[in-house]
């Protein structure tokens, strides 16, 4: 669905395209909605000069379960201070979408035009920076997943997840973080994926609804822990078998980084993860059976590397934050000024 109009007199005209997911079952209701969110563009296109306000009145009459907005790009002079990534995240925060997506150069996308019937292997993280250890993780899952017989490199998608809670984790919005994110992730080449599927339950849902190919989430061995705690789903009615039997339905698997025991020294993969008592046959059979893999191709030294450690020493001017991230990582960082980032303090 689109909108071109002229802000100033014969003057170039300004674009807005959304795409529109119908959830409505009935053709006739299909069209009512389509109809209202149409009207809801035009008038702002005309009347909210601020993009914010004009994607809050897309679904103005229109109740969440009848549609969905999940891509928008505007462009034209009327937009020209525009950045359309932080229009997608505005989809995402505004509730008029659970997920968008953009690709390396920035550029927002529909989902379907990434996702359609490929392999996707799909990495949730902060990035706050990017570290070589989350690339460490991602090369290691990406050997063993290219390994499945079912996967073939050509059709592979990676993407990088962030969520909106994680993105809301100091309390509101921060657009200049979160675009200092997303520069990183696009200088590497990495498709992002933005969602509200804080479970993993529901982003499997959500890929299983573009693909019927095979789908690999990279984790930690805290994150599989986590997929284990009961309490994540106390609203659901049939409680952590509900998710996980939702979860691993088409066949996702998972691959879990090592992670180094502060205490011992020693690793703690994910075979030998300590679960419930209740959920220890449970967890078995997702081994046994290949669901839960083990990374085991890494580098020992990256498993000491944590963003939150190297986000502390950037701020306080400590230089060995650069030992910890790759080069190209280090240079907009600096370049930038991203992250709070400190020039070293002088012996």
């Amino acid at each position: 669905l689109g909108m071109r109009f002229q802000s100033a007199t014969r003057g170039e005209p300004s674009e807005i395209i959304i795409h529109v997911r119908m959830l409505d079952e009935a053709n006739v209701d299909q069209q009512e909605a389509l109809g209202v969110i149409g009207v809801n563009l035009i008038y702002g296109a005309f009347y909210y000069h601020q993009p914010e306000k004009l994607i809050a009145s897309l679904n103005e009459n229109l109740p969440p379960e009848r549609i969905q907005v999940d891509m928008i790009k505007f462009s034209g002079p009327a937009y020209a201070e525009v950045d359309n990534r932080l229009m997608s995240l505005q989809l995402v925060s505004q509730g008029l979408t659970n997920a968008v997506m953009f690709t390396a150069d920035g550029e927002s996308v529909q989902p379907a035009e990434i996702l359609h019937k490929k392999t996707i292997l799909v990495e949730r993280g902060s990035f706050r920076p990017v570290t070589y250890a989350t690339n460490d993780m991602l090369e290691g899952a990406r050997k063993i997943f290219l390994r499945q017989p079912e996967a073939k490199e050509e059709d592979l998608v990676v993407l990088m997840e962030m969520t909106l809670e994680n993105l809301l984790a100091e309390g509101q919005l921060n657009h200049a973080d979160f675009l200092a994110r997303v520069d990183i992730l696009g200088s590497l080449g990495r498709t992002v994926l933005i969602s509200k599927f804080g479970e993993y339950y529901r982003l499997a849902g959500y890929l299983s609804r573009y693909t019927n190919k095979m789908v690999g989430l990279v984790m930690g061995v805290p994150s599989l822990h986590e997929i284990f705690d009961e309490k994540y789903y106390l609203n659901l009615e049939g409680g952590i078998l509900e998710a996980l039997g939702r979860m691993f339905k088409s066949g996702l698997k998972l691959f879990v980084y090592p992670l180094e025991d502060d205490e011992s020294g020693g690793l703690i993969t994910a075979t030998q993860l300590e679960v419930a008592p209740n959920l220890r046959h449970l967890f078995q059979y997702l081994i046994e059976n290949g669901f839960i893999q083990e990374i085991t191709d890494y580098h020992r030294d990256y498993l000491k590397i944590f963003p939150p450690d190297v986000l502390a020493r950037m701020r306080a001017g400590d230089p060995t934050w650069e030992n910890m991230v790759p080069p190209e990582v280090s240079r907009m960082i600096k370049a930038r000024q991203f992250f709070g980032f400190r020039q070293p303090v002088a012996a």
